[in-house]
C-alpha cells in the first residue's frame, strides 16, 4: 500500500511540474541585473527581456541591483522563490566569488541553477585621451607613478577586478583601484579624468572610443573582438597572463522545476540566434552563445576551478 502511495504521489509531482512548465510565465518576471542601469551587462539584459516579454505575453522586468561585485544582485536571487519568476543575469564573477571572499551569504554552486550562457565576452583596456596612446607608453607611465593613476572596478570578484589583478602582476606595476556600483557611474568619472584607465565592456566603451573621448590599447581576449579588429589583444603585446574571457548568463534559484529551468533555456537560445540580436552582439563585445542547463553548467563548474587558479598565481588577496 505505501508504495502504491508513493507512486500515486510521484505521478502527482511530476504532473505538477509539466502543469507549471505549460502554464509559466503567469504572471511578470523579474531579472535581477547586479550593476547599474547603463552598463553592458544592462543594456543586454533589457534587449534580452523586451523579446521575452514579446514572446511569453507577460512583463519581463529588469531590477538593477549593484555592488558589492555583484554580490547584492545574487544574493537578492538566491534568496528568491524557485519558480522560475526571479532570475540572475551575471558574469562570470559568480565564478570567481568563491576563490576571493572568505564568507559569502550564498553558495554560488548549491543555491543556483545554470539556465543558459547568452554570450561569451571579452573586456577592452580604455584610458583617458590625455595617457598615452599604447600600452608600453602606458606602463612606463604608471611605473614612474606608482599608486598615483586610478583604475575602475565593480568591485571585489567582479571581471573588471580580476583583469586588473592579473594586469599588475603581469606588468609588475601599482595603481590605486577605484570601485563604482558599474559602467554607468564609471563611463562619466573617466571622461571626466577622475579615473584614468579600466578594462570595460565595449558596450560601455565603444561609442566613446570612436568619438575620441577615450583611447583602447588592448584587449583581455584571445583574439580581437568584431567591435575592435585594430586593437591588439594583451597577449599580441608580450602579456599572455592577462586573459579575461567572460560570459553573460542566466542563472535561478536552486530548487526552481527542470521543467521551468528548460522552458527558459529554450526561449534564451531563440532569442540569442534572432538576427537582430546576433547583428548586436559585437556591439555587446562578444559572441553569442545559446547553451542548455546542461552546457552552461558544465561551463560553470570548469571556471570555478579555472579562476581559482588564476586568482592563485596572481596571489590576488581574499576579500572579507
Amino acid at each position: 500500500m505505501r508504495s502504491v502511495c508513493l507512486l500515486a504521489a510521484c505521478m502527482l509531482l511530476g504532473a505538477a511540474t509539466g502543469a507549471a512548465s505549460q502554464s509559466y510565465p503567469a504572471k511578470p518576471v523579474r531579472i535581477v541585473v547586479p550593476s547599474v542601469p547603463g552598463g553592458g551587462m544592462d543594456v543586454v539584459t533589457r534587449a534580452l527581456a523586451q523579446k521575452f516579454t514579446e514572446a511569453w505575453g507577460q512583463q519581463v522586468l529588469v531590477e538593477n541591483r549593484p555592488g558589492g561585485g555583484g554580490n547584492i544582485g545574487a544574493d537578492a536571487v538566491a534568496k528568491s522563490a524557485p519558480d522560475g519568476y526571479t532570475m540572475l543575469m551575471t558574469t562570470a564573477s559568480l565564478a570567481i566569488a568563491p576563490s576571493l571572499y572568505r564568507k559569502l551569504t550564498y553558495d554560488p554552486v548549491k543555491s543556483f541553477v545554470p539556465v543558459s550562457q547568452i554570450m561569451s565576452t571579452y573586456l577592452v583596456l580604455v584610458v583617458h585621451p590625455s595617457l598615452p596612446s599604447d600600452l608600453k607608453g602606458l606602463i612606463a607611465l604608471v611605473k614612474a607613478q606608482p599608486g598615483k593613476l586610478n583604475y575602475y572596478h565593480m568591485g571585489p570578484g567582479s571581471g573588471l577586478h580580476l583583469t586588473a589583478e592579473m594586469f599588475r602582476a603581469a606588468a609588475n606595476i601599482d595603481f590605486t583601484m577605484v570601485i563604482y556600483k558599474g559602467d554607468g557611474e564609471a563611463v562619466p568619472a573617466l571622461l571626466r579624468n577622475e579615473v584614468q584607465m579600466s578594462f570595460l565592456n565595449p558596450t560601455a566603451s565603444v561609442q566613446q572610443v570612436k568619438a575620441g573621448k577615450l583611447r583602447a590599447l588592448a584587449q583581455s581576449g584571445t583574439s580581437r573582438g568584431s567591435a575592435f579588429p585594430d586593437v591588439p589583444t594583451m597577449a599580441e603585446l608580450g602579456y599572455p597572463e592577462v586573459n579575461y574571457v567572460g560570459y553573460l548568463g542566466f542563472f535561478v534559484p536552486a530548487g526552481t522545476p527542470r521543467d521551468v529551468v528548460n522552458k527558459i533555456a529554450s526561449e534564451t537560445i531563440r532569442v540569442v540566434r534572432l538576427p537582430d540580436i546576433r547583428a548586436r552582439m559585437p556591439v555587446w563585445g562578444g559572441d553569442s552563445a545559446g547553451t542548455t542547463p546542461e552546457e552552461f553548467g558544465a561551463k560553470f563548474r570548469e571556471d570555478i576551478a579555472r579562476y581559482a587558479k588564476i586568482i592563485k598565481q596572481a596571489k590576488v588577496p581574499p576579500v572579507d
